[in-house]
Formats: structure tokens, C-alpha cells, sequence
């Protein structure tokens, strides 16, 4: 598991009736974007975190840097049949 700072910490829950838990990671103490992490929960509070196998990483988005080189406009999709 590999994480940078901004990216959000995504702990999925096997109990009925609990919800999935969220968290934007903060600080990176392990080496090379390895656990554990420091993550901000939205409830304000923070917590050292060594994620199991429950848990993912989900990138933050990256920034948009205005230009549109390299990306594939949307295609086409044809509808009526014999296309």
C-alpha cells in the first residue's frame, strides 16, 4: 500500500448497518508512501493509522493543469443498428 498526503483513506466495514469509514491522510510515516498514516477524519479528530486489508487508498484528483494535450475527446456512441 503506497499513499501521498491529500490522498483519502477508504476503510470498508464488514458489520450491517455501519458505514464505510473516510479519512484524508495527513502525514506519511512509513518509508516510500508505506504506512502507517496520520489521518484527519471528518469529524475533525486525528488518529495514527496502520490500515489492514480492509482498507484502500484512493488518489486524490489530480490538479488541472488547463491544457487538454493527450486527452481523448469523448467518443461517439451509435445508437441505430446496422452501425
Amino acid at each position: 500500500m503506497r499513499a501521498s498526503i491529500g490522498d483519502r483513506l477508504h476503510i470498508h466495514t464488514n458489520h450491517i448497518g455501519t458505514e464505510d469509514h473516510y479519512g484524508r491522510i495527513i502525514e506519511i510515516r512509513g518509508a516510500n508512501g508505506a504506512p502507517p498514516y496520520l489521518v484527519e477524519f471528518p469529524d475533525g479528530r486525528t488518529s495514527l493509522v496502520f490500515p489492514g486489508p480492509d482498507a484502500i487508498v484512493e488518489p486524490s484528483a489530480p490538479a488541472h493543469t488547463g491544457t487538454t494535450r493527450g486527452v481523448r475527446p469523448n467518443r461517439r456512441v451509435h445508437t441505430r443498428t446496422g452501425w
